[in-house]
Formats: C-alpha cells, sequence, structure tokens
C-alpha cells in the first residue's frame, strides 16, 4: 500500500507568517501560481482533501477532476485565540506565553486545540486507510502522521513539515519526499535515505484505535 502526504499550497497566512489552522483561507495568487508548475504522476489511488479551501483548491490545481472524498478530520490544528495573528503580535500576551511555554506540544491555545487533541483524530482516520490513497492536507498533520510512524528518525514536527506542495510518499517500510515534475526544469530529485515501519506502525495504529 502507497500513502503521500500532499500540504496545500502557499496562502496569505504562509506569506505573512500567521497562525492558521481553522481559519479557511483561500489560496493566495503566488500560491496557485507556484502549484502550477508542479505535476505529480499519482494516478489510480483514493483521493482525500481536509475540505478546507486550500486543500480542495490544491487538489483541482494539482490533479484536475478527478474524484475525491472529504475528510475532516485531516484538518488542521486549530489555534484558537491565536488564529491569523503572528509571532509580533503575539508575543507579549500572557495567554500566548503561556502556551509556548512547557510542552507546547500538549498545550491548549485559548479556545482551541493542542497538537495531542489534533493527533487523536488524525491517526485514527489514517488507520482506516487500507488502499492507495493521496491525501491534501496541512503542515501540521504530514508532521504529525510523519513523526508517529517513523519516531526512528529522530525528528521533530518542524523538521517534518514539508513546503507548501509538497509532501512524501510512503510505501510498504520506507518512506521518501515526493518527486517532484516541475514543467520548467524536469525531474528534480529530492532523495533520502528510506525509513522502516510503516506497515507495522499503520497496524498499531489499528489496534490502537480499536481498544
Amino acid at each position: 500500500m502507497t500513502i503521500y502526504l500532499i500540504r496545500h499550497g502557499k496562502t496569505e497566512a504562509n506569506e505573512k507568517r500567521l497562525y492558521c489552522g481553522s481559519t479557511d483561507l483561500p489560496l493566495s495568487v503566488a500560491g496557485r501560481q507556484e502549484l502550477q508548475n508542479i505535476r505529480y504522476d499519482i494516478k489510480n489511488v483514493r483521493f482525500i482533501t481536509s475540505g478546507m479551501k486550500r486543500t480542495e483548491e490544491t487538489m483541482h490545481i494539482l490533479f484536475g477532476d478527478v474524484p475525491y472524498e472529504i475528510d475532516s478530520r485531516f484538518r488542521e490544528v486549530d489555534f484558537g485565540i491565536f488564529e491569523m495573528h503572528s509571532y509580533k503580535q503575539l508575543k507579549e500576551i500572557p495567554e500566548y506565553q503561556a502556551w509556548l511555554d512547557g510542552d507546547n506540544e500538549a498545550n491548549i491555545p485559548p479556545q482551541g486545540e493542542s497538537g495531542v487533541q489534533m493527533k487523536r483524530r488524525v491517526l485514527p482516520a489514517l488507520s482506516e486507510i487500507v488502499e492507495d490513497t493521496c491525501i491534501i492536507t496541512h503542515g501540521g498533520v504530514i508532521a504529525a502522521i510523519m513523526e508517529e510512524l517513523f519516531p526512528e528518525a529522530g525528528k521533530n514536527r518542524y523538521e517534518w513539515q514539508p513546503k507548501p506542495g509538497c509532501g512524501y510518499v510512503i510505501s510498504g517500510n520506507a518512506y521518501q519526499p515526493i518527486l517532484q515534475n516541475h514543467m520548467s526544469g524536469g525531474p528534480v530529485q529530492r532523495s533520502h535515505d528510506p525509513e522502516t515501519c510503516t506497515d507495522k506502525n499503520l497496524r498499531r495504529l489499528r489496534h490502537k484505535d480499536k481498544r
């Protein structure tokens, strides 16, 4: 079984470095233009988006009018009251300082959700996949999945997070960044030594979900 994880294209929030999870932004003009130059050779798979505008637009630009499904469990983490604000705007606010302090993955932003809570909805959704699938989702979601499936890689969620329009292909017991074929420059190889454990970790997720 092969799973493709692709992050949506760039949005205004990405360009301005704003926290954006639950806010349903479309792609920016630059984000659409960048995706137009990407071609992925992904066929005969099940397609899933998170249902948010930025994943829907990315889906249509990259793959056209292929049939697809929506699974809202693959939505980005909700940053609560910090949505659509930058670090510079928030850094003096006590609630923001408290959220950053200690275990940032477990801390819950006011009116939002923690990274741990996000993983509790994402991982069961992933465990239900039993066929070749391409998921158009979000940077935080992809990072959470990769961190869970490949803990031996020793990467944190920021290191796992791909650039907009990029992602990973997970097949058998290995992963690597997805190979892109750019119209202007031909094949671009982003190689990585394959890491192990996808199949057994997916089985572990399914077992965990049934308990």
